[in-house]
């Protein structure tokens, strides 16, 4: 009989913030994967815990996907956790869940705290349809293909940002959501400092060229409203050429514009190729 992979949700900054249930599963466990050994190893060594640790990334997630495939069809027992919060969400933890369904492992969840639902509830920002979009892509193009899909979703958007890179993500985010969007940038939860910011996307881009970004961030943006998705059509008096062109001086480039500009019209990805490169 194999053992059971347990997802136990770990504090994302308060330590009393952790589970009586996950203290029990952490105490009964055989093994603990971690994204951080030491990170983890504080965490355990605060509760006075002691268990055998291993590192479980994403750069080594396919070797040691096997090694815990092995100990769990062995009978072990297995927590994973993430650095922070609940895991398999924005992690490689994901994989290993799926790896497990394939091989008929029991999987159980030991619920706690989620930084994105934590910064949606603070928000003040409609709560009852969201969807969560994790990390930007660092590469230009995916960023700008990501935001110009969801820039007309009527749900409340939530991503995670570091804070290098926020700056950065504000612009872009002002330019395909315009800078009339709210948006509620949240650091530190749970911690002395809690800090959540309740804005424009205009006034936050403002705010952060007079102030340092620190921290990790979750940035939840107030969805599109209705009457701006029935005036997005932007291109209807536009040809299929003048809108990619159009898109092109927008920063897309050629390729990714073809491919918006037939999902835009709802036309066959061919057909539009066909067009703009036949005028």
């Amino acid at each position: 009989m194999s053992g059971t992979l347990y997802l136990c949700a770990t504090p994302i900054g308060n330590l009393g913030d952790i589970s009586a249930r996950c203290l029990e599963i952490f105490n009964e466990a055989d093994i603990v994967a971690c994204e951080d050994t030491r990170r983890t190893l504080q965490l355990l060594n605060h509760f006075e815990i002691h268990k055998p640790l291993t590192s479980y990334h994403e750069h080594n997630k396919k070797e040691k996907g096997s090694y815990l495939i092995s100990l769990l069809n062995e009978g072990k027992n297995v927590v994973l956790v993430s650095d922070a919060g609940t895991p398999a969400i924005s992690d490689p933890g994901e994989d290993l869940v799926a790896l497990c369904i394939e091989n008929g492992i029991n999987i159980t969840s030991v619920p706690g705290p989620v930084a994105a639902i934590n910064a949606l509830i603070l928000s003040g920002l409609p709560t009852s349809r969201f969807s969560f979009e994790g990390f930007l892509s660092v590469n230009n193009r995916h960023r700008h293909e990501h935001l110009a899909s969801v820039k007309n979703d009527t749900r409340t958007l939530i991503f995670y940002e570091a804070p290098h890179k926020l700056k950065s993500t504000l612009s872009d985010m002002t330019k395909a959501f315009g800078e009339n969007r709210r948006i509620a940038l949240a650091r530190e939860l749970t911690k002395l400092h809690e800090e959540i910011l309740r804005m424009t996307l205009g006034e936050a881009v403002s705010y952060y060229e007079e102030n340092s970004p620190r921290g990790e961030y979750v940035l939840v943006i107030e969805g599109a409203s209705e009457a701006v998705q029935e005036e997005e059509s932007w291109w209807d008096n536009l040809s299929v050429t003048e809108h990619i062109d159009k898109l092109i001086e927008n920063g897309m480039d050629k390729k990714s514009a073809i491919k918006q500009c037939a999902t835009d019209r709802n036309m066959p990805k061919r057909d539009v190729y066909n067009i703009y490169h036949q005028e």
